[in-house]
């Protein structure tokens, strides 16, 4: 889908970047892996570089073993309990190495649930920054970059994806989300590639 563009101006110096999840278990050939991460690295890893210092790196966590989630999420667990942290190899949870090459400058904000917002932190770090937009990028495009993009349009933020940095691993529901982002939330979410993000970018 081709993207909106910065149709409410260039990005001030309020500005951050957050990458959701671009972490080795969800490359191509990992367990949950994204067939499309590889080619959207390049775009994320540019974004990330060139603006290391405006960057937080989301990592989603899995638990320890189904019963210590909660909820519903134990059920969740138990169908990928070979991915839980009692299970899986350590350094699948780990950011990619083209991208945790940056940190620091860049910060990284563990999570455990498709949201970063639901424990406070990533609230604490905007407020502490003055941060008034809020460029994302990494995946999934229909689930933990939903998740980010909805937090964010409810806390007010100008909210900008970054359509050639994001990805999901089902053609047709990434799609249906970038539609979703373009057309429902076109008041509250742009949509531009990472060219003109970065021409934008002050």
């Amino acid at each position: 889908m081709a993207a909106s563009g910065l149709v409410h101006g260039p990005l001030g110096p309020n500005c951050l970047h957050v990458c959701i999840d671009m972490q080795a278990i969800f490359m191509p050939g990992a367990p949950w892996g994204n067939p499309w991460m590889e080619r959207v690295l390049p775009a994320v890893e540019e974004l990330s570089a060139r603006h290391a210092r405006r960057t937080v790196f989301t990592r989603f966590v899995p638990a320890t073993d189904p019963e210590t989630a909660p909820g519903a999420w134990k059920r969740y667990y138990r169908k990928w309990e070979a991915l839980t942290l009692r299970h899986v190899a350590p350094e699948l949870v780990d950011l990619l190495p083209a991208l945790a090459r940056l940190a620091p400058p860049a910060a990284v904000l563990d999570k455990r649930v498709y949201s970063p917002w639901t424990e406070g932190r990533l609230d604490a770090l905007l407020a502490s920054g003055g941060i008034d937009t809020l460029v994302v990028s990494g995946g999934e495009t229909d689930v933990c970059v939903l998740a980010t993009v909805l937090g964010a349009v409810d806390r007010g933020y100008r909210v900008v994806i970054a359509a050639d940095a994001v990805c999901g691993s089902a053609d047709s529901t990434h799609d249906a989300a970038m539609l979703l982002y373009a057309s429902r939330f076109s008041e509250q979410v742009e949509v531009a590639a990472t060219e003109e993000i970065l021409s934008g970018w002050s």
